[in-house]
């Protein structure tokens, strides 16, 4: 057991100490259920993670949320014993903004927390519970969650040896977009981002998706999206998300606030690999989609033998992550190769968790895994200090960027999502009194 201040943790190590489910909010249930979040101050033991958000999703290594978990709106913070002022990782993690928690193993912080950050993750409001619409509710609710976790992290970090005045957001896939979003709302210095979806919904969509969702309890309400998800056609089919933030477009970063982003080469082999993206035949995704038919005909010819997964891959992530740097003007961009190029590979490279990635990142690690993960961990650690993650003087691996992303010139990629909603074959909702 190891003190700071009024929080009590563990000893991860020699040098690194943790504290985990530290409360920054009343559960979000019963009056409080779909309202803003309540502000609380936790004291007392910070030994293990707090509940997950309520979710079906049951992920390695991760708690998985039982009816009756209420105290869900906690963060986790990692650092060394002697840490001092030192620059702070605010880290809000993927999920489609369904599913996950700042409890899975890939986004443990020891590693990075030994190499000189404070490392924060925290858990916020997912499904129809955080973004689901709700006559009367604030719309976004789990980014509000978000903006209450930072608030409560600035004004507490210093006494894990955290600089609050040096933090940097970062996310990935939907919690890449969740810290734009949290810049654009909160003072913020630094944001590192990776993957960033081009998924942003409609009031409308919102409504139509709440018509078949039973709301009478947190399970009934997860219960009901997953047999609607289960049931969807056409462009929602394709990527049946069914959650997220209520918004006209992700906000543009302001170019005072340095900026990292990053995307992987095949993003949508991931979702191929799980299950949860069945390729349509290629014409058929751009048509659902609105994708221009010249788009859907480069993919054709480049990757004739995955066509459907590339081009939902850079429709979605890849080219909506690389516009956000150009607009940006000064930010840093990567492009994460390394086979099998999938979605969230390149986040235990950068955590320094490759130990049990074996399926995300293609394989067991090996001695060029490591050395790769150190250099990439290093450049988050820099970033975070000075704003440059050191890639200066790199050279590119791999074929040229610019020709992959010709076609989608003069592409509108910002339109929010308003897709066609079914019930057919889902569970009629039951109505809360």
């Amino acid at each position: 057991m190891t003190r700071r201040g009024r929080f009590r943790g563990i000893e991860i190590d020699a040098e690194v100490d943790a504290f985990f489910g530290i409360q920054y909010a009343e559960p979000p249930f019963g009056s409080r259920r779909f309202g803003a979040p309540v502000p609380v101050e936790h004291r007392g033991d910070c030994v293990r993670y707090g509940p997950v958000a309520p979710q079906s999703a049951e992920l390695p290594g991760a708690p998985v949320w039982r009816p009756g978990d209420e105290a869900v709106l906690s963060f986790n913070v990692w650092a060394r014993r002697d840490a001092e002022g030192a620059p702070v990782l605010f880290y809000l993690h993927g999920g489609a903004y369904a599913f996950g928690s700042s409890a899975q193993p890939d986004y443990d912080g020891a590693a990075l927390a030994r190499a000189g950050l404070v490392v924060v993750t925290c858990n916020y409001r997912l499904g129809f519970e955080g973004f689901g619409h709700v006559p009367g509710a604030p719309a976004n609710r789990g980014l509000l969650d978000q903006r209450a976790a930072l608030r409560r992290v600035r004004d507490t970090i210093a006494v894990f040896g955290g600089d609050p005045d040096a933090i940097t957001v970062a996310g990935q896939s939907a919690g890449a977009a969740s810290a734009l979003f949290l810049a654009a709302a909160e003072p913020v210095r630094r944001v590192i981002a990776h993957s960033v979806p081009n998924r942003v919904y409609t009031e409308d969509f919102a409504r139509r998706v709440a018509e078949w969702i039973d709301p009478t309890t947190p399970e009934s309400a997860v219960t009901s999206a997953d047999a609607l998800a289960r049931v969807q056609t056409g462009a929602l089919g394709h990527d049946p998300v069914l959650f997220g933030p209520v918004a006209d477009r992700l906000p543009p970063l302001d170019p005072r606030v340095d900026a990292l982003f990053c995307h992987t080469s095949a993003e949508y082999r991931l979702f191929e690999a799980v299950g949860a993206f069945r390729p349509p035949d290629v014409d058929s995704l751009g048509r659902d989609w609105g994708v221009p038919a010249h788009v859907v005909e480069a993919y054709r010819e480049r990757h004739p033998d995955e066509a459907a997964v590339r081009l939902a891959g850079d429709f979605v992530f890849a080219e909506p992550t690389t516009r956000l740097a150009e607009a940006h003007g000064r930010a840093h961009l990567a492009r994460f190769t390394r086979s099998p190029g999938r979605h969230t590979a390149d986040v235990p490279f950068c955590f320094g968790n490759l130990d049990g990635a074996d399926f995300l990142i293609g394989g067991p690690p090996g001695d060029d895994e490591r050395a790769l993960s150190r250099r990439m961990l290093r450049a988050w650690v820099d970033f975070c200090a000075t704003g440059d993650p050191g890639w200066r003087g790199v050279r590119w691996w791999g074929e040229p960027v610019e020709p992959l992303r010709a076609p989608w010139r003069g592409v509108d990629l910002d339109r929010p999502i308003d897709h066609a909603v079914t019930g057919t074959g889902a569970r009629p909702p039951r109505r809360a009194p």
